[in-house]
């Protein structure tokens, strides 16, 4: 089973879908803005590739965040934040199988679904 978290209207995701439509490769879409993340998933993936990769820093919902969460943002915390504001988590976030991606580039993708 193939699962991609993110938000529809994010244009790394956008690239994301079309590059699995492109290349016939079905999936299950999960939608942030209308499931959230579930926290013992989130805790799985801060397990499996840490906290630091998972949190967007770049993005408007960091920017957004008072000054004094993201000054001492730790582990704990960024798993609250993620948690409260799933749409700040990196995208897309690819599963497959016991395999997680964090992120899109077509070349990994590419190496990722080599057959």
């Amino acid at each position: 089973m193939i699962r991609l978290y993110g938000i529809p209207n994010c244009d790394t995701m956008k690239k994301a879908r079309q590059w699995l439509a492109e290349h016939d490769i079905e999936y299950e879409f999960h939608n942030y803005k209308k499931t959230g993340i579930d926290e013992n998933r989130l805790r799985l993936w801060v397990k499996k590739v840490g906290w630091e990769t998972l949190l967007n820093r770049r993005g408007m919902m960091w920017r957004k965040l008072d000054e004094s969460v993201k000054t001492g943002i730790d582990e704990a915390s960024a798993i609250q934040v993620m948690l409260d504001t799933p749409s700040i988590i990196k995208r897309p976030v690819l599963e497959l199988e016991k395999q997680l991606h964090v992120g899109f580039k077509a070349e990994n993708y590419e190496e990722i679904f080599r057959r």
